[in-house]
């Protein structure tokens, strides 16, 4: 008789999330360095950049076990990629397709694939995605779907679908979008909580996820769960230090982790905060590694 198989990532082979990786930001200038996370939350030193420096980007799981990074700016907005393996190298750029653009978020979905939407080409707020095959292949321009903005974030949540939520369009907002597990967005959903910018997102739980901190035009720690339904709920009280402009990576396969950012407009932190397999957030951890604002994260192995 065959075992009964949870109907997750393991399912097609993949042990799930087990580590993430922050990468690029900007330190005072425009940075490539990563910092891998280990399946415990810990983060490691730095690790020598690969790729253009760059900031203000976007990065997603794929492929069950690897992720990439894309699109952002070196000083001009770009649609370039950087892969990275399921030991977590960080590869060479690939060159970019589709809309070059910034301040964009990215997430899973489909348990093997991953997609980049939103975002600015320093003109107009964008609503335009780019699917990621589970091979690593950026697609061209899908047709935006819901209100153009930027400065958002964007998850996985039940199992395979993906949510991007809240930024500035230019005004401050909490609207969300559904992703389909086929890659399809949804129509703008009323938003749900403070809404705010410069904000981060990731899954927890296996099934659900969070978006947290941002500014309101100033900083907060304020979380929003996202149900395995892709409900967002009301805020939850902050905890840890108020700060904008950071990132954010599910690892352990359940949990998740925020770190470095902006704080009191001049200070770049390197700090985390670990977020427990129901969604609770702990205080500050010490930060390691050099501190930066607007990384990227997400997933692998």
């Amino acid at each position: 008789m065959f075992p009964i198989i949870p109907a997750n990532s393991a399912a097609a082979g993949y042990p799930g999330n087990q580590e993430g990786i922050f990468g690029f930001g900007w330190t005072g200038t425009l940075s490539d360095i990563t910092n891998l996370v280990s399946n415990a939350g810990v983060v490691a030193a730095d690790v020598t950049g690969v790729g253009s420096p760059r900031a203000t980007l976007a990065a997603t799981q794929y492929g069950g076990d690897k992720g990439i990074f894309g699109y952002g700016s070196t000083g001009s907005v770009t649609a370039i990629t950087s892969l990275v393996s399921n030991t977590g190298v960080v590869s060479s750029d690939v060159t970019g397709v589709g809309t070059a653009r910034n301040y964009l978020a990215a997430c899973e979905y489909g348990g093997d694939k991953g997609i980049f939407g939103f975002g600015t080409d320093g003109v107009s707020w964008l609503a335009i995605t780019n699917l990621v095959s589970n091979a690593g292949v950026v697609a061209t321009d899908t047709t935006g779907v819901g209100t153009g903005r930027y400065c958002l974030a964007a998850c996985e949540y039940g199992n395979n679908k993906g949510i991007f939520g809240f930024g500035g369009t230019p005004t401050i907002t909490a609207v969300s979008n559904l992703v389909s597990n086929v890659g399809v967005v949804s129509t703008d959903v009323t938003g749900v909580g403070t809404a705010r910018d410069d904000i981060a997102a990731c899954s927890y739980g296996e099934d659900k996820g969070i978006f947290g901190y941002g500014t309101t035009g100033s900083e907060t720690a304020v979380t929003n769960l996202v149900s395995n339904a892709g409900v967002v709920a009301t805020d939850t009280t902050g905890v840890g230090t108020a700060r904008e402009r950071l990132g954010a990576c599910e690892y352990g396969e359940d949990k998740g982790i925020f770190g470095f950012g902006l704080t009191g407009g001049t200070t770049y932190l390197s700090m985390t905060n670990l977020v427990s397999n129901v969604g609770v957030v702990g205080t500050d951890v010490t930060g390691v590694g050099t501190g930066r604002q607007i990384p990227a994260g997400c997933s692998f192995n």
